[in-house]
């Protein structure tokens, strides 16, 4: 998957192609957090984007006969030009997604492009079945065989007695087809905004419908109907933000499901438990508490320390919902942590893009990249290098080859800009090297390091 953005931010132009795991880093102020929240705001918002379209005449089939069969293959063939008209309407509404003036974001744009390899109907040879319910009823039925690229759509009620509008149909079938075509393509995504800290300790206050309402109201001179407030379009934070304050909310409801991680790769969580220094709680009265190692104590979220707050969203993401093909989107993951933490978070990126789970963050954190050198480079087949795993405590899941990870560096540089005759600098984001002996170059930290041991040995031995 690549993606390419347009005067977003302090981005003038920028294309990266997303790895296994995905690394942005560089200086304060140089677009990588615009660049995550719009890769972001598409996967979350792209079943919205795409359209597809069926003849009326399709329609009026299923409603008259009670089946119809539809051939999506003139849809697969034409997969590029519905991926590009998706992209032209995502960028229309990037101020949206950043919850800023439109005047600020004019002539952003985002572009996708997709890896179809040399045959495009490689990832639609799956069985699929959908089931569509009312009133504890099932009235239609979706179902594609494998290797076909028919899909059998039936009403499982009588047509007389249910009375169904083409629209809601059409948009049913619409919906299936977009997902059998690009649902393989598009990973779930979670992020964890850099306000994920405040979030946490504030979650109960930030009730965005409900400040709304009361906002609206205290202003309003009439008499105004709530329920028209509560559905009237708001954007008051980007909507990573938005999201991630919204899942932070509902921790307590969360905390009843069993998640993948936690039912095959309980051994992950135990690590994650490693990293926060102890385990969130939530009690059968729905309070929730963080219980650190080895103390007699329960601590509220106000009372915990910052690293609790700033983790506890990935935890509940990785023990309730955390699938393989998901993406874990993190911006700044080295927040409020001990470098010794920030070590241990880059193992457990690893460990989970090797169970599946595909990792994006932006990060200013030297020992995390650090720590993947030597993740990538314990990789190599040598017999002491298996010795210093071992001695060191790593466990081969954990060791990531090199070509799963890309790493970009956010800072001026000289690129072609499309549209432009000759090449210009500007702010981009610039691959790194990546080698399966030396690690990742990362320059970006390898310079302030240079030079902040350069000062050091001249105040130790100049005078001599």
């Amino acid at each position: 998957m690549k993606v390419q953005v347009n005067s977003l931010g302090a981005l003038r132009y920028a294309e990266l192609t997303l790895g296994e795991m995905t690394i942005i880093c560089g200086d304060n102020n140089t677009g990588k957090t615009y660049a995550a929240y719009a890769l972001y705001g598409f996967l979350y918002l792209w079943r919205d984007l795409i359209s597809i379209n069926i003849s009326q005449k399709k329609t009026s089939d299923i409603l008259n006969n009670g089946v119809v069969t539809i051939d999506i293959s003139p849809y697969i063939d034409d997969i590029e030009n519905i991926l590009l008209n998706g992209c032209k309407k995502y960028s229309g509404q990037l101020s949206r997604i950043f919850a800023t003036s439109a005047e600020k974001l004019k002539g952003a744009s985002f572009s996708l492009t997709l890896d179809f390899n040399k045959d495009k109907h490689i990832k639609t040879k799956e069985q699929y079945e959908r089931r569509i319910s009312s009133s504890n009823r099932e009235q239609i039925s979706i179902t594609k065989n494998k290797e076909s690229e028919d899909i059998t759509v039936t009403l499982l009620t009588d047509s007389y007695k249910v009375n169904f509008p083409h629209e809601i149909i059409s948009k049913i079938i619409c919906d299936t087809i977009e997902d059998i075509i690009f649902r393989a393509y598009f990973p779930t995504p979670f992020i964890a905004s850099a306000e994920r800290t405040g979030a946490a300790i504030f979650r109960k206050e930030l009730n965005f419908a409900r400040n709304r309402l009361l906002k609206e109201m205290s202003l309003s001179e009439k008499n105004i109907d709530p329920m028209d407030l509560l559905f009237k379009s708001y954007q008051d934070y980007a909507l990573p933000v938005e999201k991630d304050v919204d899942f932070i909310r509902q921790l307590e409801a969360l905390a009843k499901k069993t998640g993948f991680i936690q039912e095959h790769h309980p051994d992950i969580l135990n690590d994650f438990a490693i990293i926060v220094g102890g385990k969130y709680t939530v009690t059968k009265d729905d309070e929730l508490y963080f219980i650190p190692d080895k103390k007699n104590l329960k601590l509220t979220m106000d009372e915990s320390s910052s690293s609790v707050r700033s983790l506890i969203g990935i935890g509940f993401y990785l023990k309730h919902l955390a699938k393989p093909g998901d993406i874990l989107i993190v911006d700044e993951p080295e927040l409020n942590l001990h470098p010794e933490n920030q070590r241990k978070i880059a193992r457990l990126f690893s460990r989970l893009v090797n169970i599946g789970i595909k990792i994006f963050i932006t990060t200013h954190s030297d020992y995390i990249i650090k720590e993947l050198n030597t993740l990538i480079m314990l990789g190599n087949n040598s017999p002491h290098l298996k010795d210093i795993a071992k001695n060191e405590g790593y466990s081969s899941k954990e060791i990531i080859k090199a070509e799963k990870i890309k790493v970009y560096i956010a800072e001026e540089s000289l690129v072609k800009v499309p549209g432009n005759k000759i090449r210009t600098t500007c702010q981009t984001l610039t691959q790194a090297n990546i080698d399966s002996i030396m690690g990742i170059e990362a320059r970006s930290f390898d310079q302030t390091i240079e030079t902040m041991n350069r000062i050091q040995d001249e105040i130790i031995w100049g005078a001599n």
